[in-house]
């Protein structure tokens, strides 16, 4: 269909009016995509089944056609590489341009919390590790690489960031989110938006509250209030919205007070359309439209639920079960109206026409494969990589001098690719993954021996004598211990694609659908550490983890103790560079250690409260902590009206970057929500000896107390 010069509203107007009832549930439904195609060699070839449902209810778009991992089958092999994926998208282009009546292109999206999950992408580190290089700056720079590589190859729509506040570390997906502080994650999701969205689409992920489940379980209900959810776990969104641009945003499983996300008026309606002026397209999370009527029992029905959703103000349903299925019959049977279904039909097309799709519906195919997954993209993804790191203990061991000859590289996650990957990544062309070995023997500074002494889970396997024999040798040894979120073929899947915890022993103890009862270090990991603590050697105990774990033993022990999260394809590279001083460690952690499970939930703007009978109320490393190299003195804090100004002197003997944190409480409150907030941060560099006055604008500064972080207080 062409138009004619007029204005979008026009083209909007126009094509509704010719649309039929069939193509308008078409538009609002999205399913799962990685099997609507062939491949077979260099042939390409369009599924019976994407054909048919193009046939009978021509759709509006289509997630996750280029993901690969277990789930999907589609491993390096069989899945699709960046040139594949531009040509393949761009051959479901031209079927729903040139083959149904209207010719309206689709959306193609895709899931992007730390790079898109497709073949031959760059992988960044996982969500909890770009929060904890607190410099939003870097992370546009990474937002606008992974929006690039998704349009690069056809796609519209990048699912991420994950916006959820993480509050209890017993829940599954963590890993995903910007951690436990609201502020600190608007901030750096609005700045991973502005990126992503100068090519497509970002998603904000998943309204609201999904990172506060009753017992850790991942979609279980959120026990929360209106007052405490708008102050602490709807900002963020808010942010990423106002400040960042955000044009998609997509509804979480679980309820609220009893009420599915999914259903929400209130939410999707008086919040985040009337309050915050969003205007852009809401989808659904993977079947959670059906999940109303499966699940919450809301709905007495498909159809039903399909009705709660639509009129809560959910456009699309991912899955598109309900929607595509029943949406129909939900009209017929009066639990909607045809004006609910323009209305989100009308939402759907105004997106597609800012993209430019009805004039520019086709990518360039060989420019995917030049621009996707480069060399400077992964140059890039070492530097979050590098920021994201948090030094929490040193005792002076770091960085490694002269007299380190040989180094012990030792671990379950010293050498495993998919271990330091994360959840939603797809399988890896090993040679493009430096692991922590890798990137210690490529640096060339010390000899390097290796031994693995367990794994992650499996407590029936474990070469711990040879791991002490291997360490004995060594001048230092690099312990690298923690958790995995690495899917497997062996590994079952729910519908939404959460894995199924079964007994099957893979090193998998994080990821979506691995929720746990306990912190402490799973399989014989714990009993490696205590045998390589003994001999007396300098270790540093490096944790690869996907939330935060047990870290007692390593703190009390080890005589340096680094987080490096889950970070990337580049992590290797850049643990060796901090382990030889050639960067300076300036990562602060987004997200409190505890001590113990029983402290749960811990986090550093709780009211104020005793210690516990057995143990300190406190966690084992708070929020904002991170050592450095070097030491940084801070004085002269000045709060006036409108700003509060410190002076950061560098007093130690590196270079370093430093991240100021000011902190402000409330003399007076009709509420008593927290103890203290976070209200601004920067990220500041000063070499040996140089000083800064660092100045922050504020607000209430009658009715406000403020502080500024220093060292002793962290």
């Amino acid at each position: 269909m062409t138009f004619v010069s007029c204005s979008k509203q026009d083209k909007i107007d126009e094509l509704i009016s010719r649309m039929t009832l069939e193509e308008k549930c078409g538009q609002l439904t999205c399913p799962i995509g990685f099997n609507f195609y062939g491949k077979e060699g260099d042939s390409l070839w369009l599924s019976d089944d994407f054909i048919g449902m193009m046939d009978t209810l021509p759709l509006g778009s289509c997630w996750a056609v280029l993901r690969a991992d277990p789930w999907s089958r589609k491993t390096v092999e069989t899945g699709l590489h960046p040139h594949e994926s531009a040509r393949l998208l761009n051959m479901m282009q031209r079927h729903a341009i040139e083959h149904t009546r209207l010719g309206i292109p689709l959306l193609f999206c895709e899931e992007t919390p730390h790079g898109h999950m497709a073949v031959g992408t760059t992988v960044f580190p996982t969500g909890i590790g770009q929060a904890s290089t607190w410099d939003p700056e870097l992370l546009e720079r990474m937002g606008e690489v992974m929006g690039s590589e998704i349009r690069l190859q056809g796609g519209h729509v990048g699912y991420g960031p994950v916006l959820d506040i993480a509050r209890d570390p017993r829940w599954s997906r963590g890993e995903e989110t910007m951690g436990e502080d609201p502020y600190l994650s608007g901030v750096l999701g609005a700045a991973v938006v502005k990126g992503m969205q100068r090519h497509v689409y970002a998603t904000l992920k998943h309204l609201a509250a999904y990172g506060i489940p009753q017992g850790g379980h991942n979609a279980a209900t959120a026990d929360v209030g209106p007052n405490r959810l708008m102050s602490d776990y709807l900002p963020s969104f808010e942010k990423a919205i106002r400040e960042g641009g955000a044009k998609t945003v997509m509804t979480s499983y679980n309820t609220i007070d009893g009420v599915p996300c999914t259903a929400n008026g209130w939410l999707l309606q008086d919040v985040l359309r009337n309050t915050w002026g969003f205007n852009g397209v809401v989808f659904s999370d993977l079947n959670a439209v059906n999940a109303l009527y499966a699940t919450h029992h809301v709905a007495a029905d498909p159809a039903e639920a399909a009705a709660l959703a639509l009129k809560a103000g959910v456009d699309i349903d991912l899955g598109g079960y309900n929607y595509g299925g029943f949406l129909k019959e939900a009209l017929q049977r009066g639990l909607v109206t045809e004006a609910d279904i323009d209305r989100a039909v009308r939402r759907v097309l105004q997106l597609k026409i800012d993209l430019g799709l009805f004039e520019n519906p086709y990518v360039d195919e060989p420019l995917a494969e030049k621009e996707v997954g480069t060399a400077e993209n992964a140059q890039l993804a070492k530097q979050v990589a590098l920021e994201s790191a948090v030094l929490l203990k040193n005792d002076g061991i770091l960085p490694f001098g002269d007299a380190i000859i040989k180094v012990a590289v030792i671990g379950p996650n010293a050498d495993n690719i998919y271990n330091q990957l994360g959840d939603y990544t797809a399988p890896q062309d090993p040679d493009r993954i430096v692991t922590m070995l890798e990137g210690i023997q490529a640096k060339g500074r010390a000899e390097v021996v290796y031994a693995k002494g367990c794994a992650v889970r499996d407590e029936a396997v474990a070469w711990i004598d040879e791991a002490v024999k291997v360490a004995r040798q060594a001048d230092a040894v690099v312990l690298v211990v923690g958790g995995s979120s690495a899917r497997d073929f062996k590994t079952s899947y729910e519908e939404t694609g959460a894995a199924i915890v079964d007994k099957h022993i893979s090193d998998m103890d994080c990821g979506e659908g691995y929720d746990r009862s306990s912190l402490k270090l799973l399989g014989r990991q714990e009993e490696l550490m205590q045998r390589i603590y003994a001999l007396g050697k300098p270790v540093l105990t490096v944790y690869i983890q996907g939330r935060p774990l047990d870290m007692n033993l390593a703190s009390e022990q080890s005589d340096a103790l680094l987080t490096l999260w889950y970070p990337g394809m580049e992590g290797g590279s850049a643990l060796a560079d901090i382990l030889w001083g050639d960067y300076n460690p300036s990562g602060k952690l987004p997200i409190s250690i505890p001590r113990s499970v029983g402290q749960i939930p811990v986090y550093y703007s709780q009211p104020v409260m005793g210690d516990y009978l057995e143990e300190s109320a406190k966690p084992l490393y708070p929020f904002g902590y991170g050592l450095s190299y070097t030491q940084f003195a801070y004085g002269d804090l000045e709060v006036n009206e409108g700003e509060a100004s410190v002076t950061v002197t560098n007093i130690g003997p590196f270079e370093g970057d430093e991240v100021v944190q000011l902190y402000a409480s409330a003399k007076k409150s009709h509420l008593a929500l927290s103890s203290e907030r976070l209200v601004a941060f920067q990220r500041i560099h000063l070499r040996s000896g140089e000083s800064l006055k660092v100045v922050f604008p504020i607000q209430d500064y009658s009715t406000t107390t403020f502080r500024v972080s220093t060292p002793e207080l962290r």
